[in-house]
């Protein structure tokens, strides 16, 4: 029978067991508000707007969503709406004065 000649790299790579491999964590994706009264005047309005249209309390969190914004963008908003007087707070809920 014929044997097969194998070199020695071959038989280094078949004796080498496989390395796990490990998958980085994808870095938490940075939000970067611009913050000027520009911006700020239309956070406030997208804010203004999403609560309106709820017509009820909502967190900060629902109000993002709604509002289809990054949470740091409707803190920027809610400030501007507040200084106006224009909210409302109760248990963590936030509704147009």
């Amino acid at each position: 029978m014929a044997e097969k000649k194998t070199t020695k790299k071959a038989a280094e790579k078949v004796a080498e067991p496989k390395k796990a491999t490990v998958k980085k964590a994808a870095a938490p994706k940075k939000v970067v508000v611009a913050v000027n009264a520009e911006n700020a005047g239309f956070k406030a309005g997208d804010v203004y707007q999403a609560l309106a249209a709820a017509g009820k309390a909502l967190t900060v969190k629902e109000i993002a969503k709604a509002a289809k914004i990054s949470e740091e963008e409707t803190l920027l908003g809610l400030g501007w709406l507040f200084k106006e007087g224009k909210l409302v707070t109760a248990d963590e809920k936030i509704t147009l004065a």
